[in-house]
């Protein structure tokens, strides 16, 4: 691992860019870095003005570049057990240990500390930098760069999302959906459930529903499916309901999401979630008309999907090896796919380790990195 590569791992983690707080000091830290260099920076903002994604071009505009695309938001470190502080690289053992290390902005860093390198090389075709926000709560950020990009860039010939893959080349992963169900009811005391309308027990009917569809899909697997599951899975991650012991509950709320297989669309389980609901309602409305089912949709990630093409091939030369493989996370790189991009997902660190207390990078994987872009680097230059 290279000095270099070592310092701007450091800053980038030392930014807190949990999902909920903005990434702007980050991003102008990148501007102002690449500024220094001659590289001029585009910003994306969002509507509020709160967080923005990141684009430039080192080298030339033309076209056969390759983009190298990273989120640079982190998931919260509320209520875990870290032993350090989770914003401060600690170097021990082989690993550097902090949020992000491995989801995963040591991508995005090692990149970065080559650009003095890159611009030395001459490159006859560019390497681009994609930043992007909010990955970690619906993939929300890149959308809007992504269009950006397709009018503002020369035709690159491959995208690389620098997810944590071991530095194996992922040709595969799945989308996913996230949903938002309000269950409205009705208020009774507890000895009078015939007066009341439960929000808790309706939710806890949908909740099983929704397990349910799972299992259908477990049952009906392939067995040549290489996703591990290998099916579409459903899944309720919270639920928020009722006010106390006896009292039929008003409102229950739960927050669920849809992870489907490429090829697989996740709003026909949407619809048969839905005609379930429907088909409570009358029951619940018989006691309380304004009793109400109501689902939103908080986030619709696409799957990527295995196409072959000149980016897998780049990217299995520069790995030197043809293994595929695929991984059941979403990613943004079903966003560059559906606007006509080649992508594939390679990037340093273990999965196993993202979102996780004491999250960490094995020195090993970020010098296979290093070796890995400048072996690219190599290529754009001649």
């Amino acid at each position: 691992m290279k000095q270099q590569t070592l310092e701007m791992i450091t800053k980038l983690v030392g930014f807190d860019t949990v999902s909920r707080n903005s990434n702007l000091q980050l991003i102008h830290f990148v501007r102002d870095y690449l500024a220094e260099h001659g590289v001029q920076s585009h910003l994306v903002s969002n509507p509020e003005g709160t967080k923005a994604n990141l684009f430039a071009t080192v080298g030339p505009q033309v076209e056969g570049g390759v983009v190298l695309s990273g989120h640079t938001d982190v998931v919260p470190v509320d209520g875990q057990p870290w032993d350090t502080d989770p914003f401060t690289i600690v170097q021990k053992d082989g690993r550097l240990y902090g949020r992000g290390t491995c989801d995963m902005k040591s991508f995005s860093a090692i990149g970065l500390a080559m650009v003095p390198d890159l611009l030395r090389r001459g490159l006859k075709r560019p390497i681009h930098f994609a930043l992007s926000y909010d990955e970690e709560i619906g993939c929300f950020g890149a959308p809007s760069m992504i269009d950006r990009l397709t009018t503002d860039i020369a035709r690159p010939s491959a995208v690389i999302v620098g997810e944590p893959t071991s530095m194996r080349p992922i040709v595969a992963h799945k989308g996913i959906a996230a949903l938002r169900t309000t269950v409205t009811g009705y208020e009774a005391h507890s000895s009078q459930v015939q007066r009341g309308v439960s929000a808790v027990t309706t939710a806890a009917r949908l909740i099983t529903f929704i397990d349910d569809m799972m299992a259908e899909n477990k049952a009906r697997a392939a067995a040549d499916c290489p996703f591990v599951p290998p099916y579409t899975t459903l899944h309720v991650g919270v639920v928020h309901g009722g006010t106390a012991l006896n009292i039929i509950s008003r409102e229950c709320a739960f927050v669920w999401d849809i992870r489907a297989l490429p090829g697989d669309d996740w709003r026909q389980y949407l619809e048969r979630f839905q005609a379930y609901a429907d088909s409570l309602l009358p029951a619940m409305r018989a006691i309380a008309p304004q009793a109400s089912i109501d689902t939103e949709i908080l986030a619709d990630a696409p799957p990527l999907r295995d196409q072959g093409g000149a980016a897998q091939q780049l990217v299995f030369g520069l790995c030197g090896h043809h293994h595929t493989g695929v991984v059941p996370y979403a990613a943004e790189a079903g966003q560059f796919q559906e606007r006509g991009f080649e992508v594939v997902l390679c990037g340093p660190g273990s999965i196993d380790q993202a979102h996780q207390p004491n999250e960490y990078i094995d020195i090993d994987q970020v010098s296979a990195c290093e070796r890995f872009l400048e072996q690219l680097a190599g290529q754009l230059a001649t």
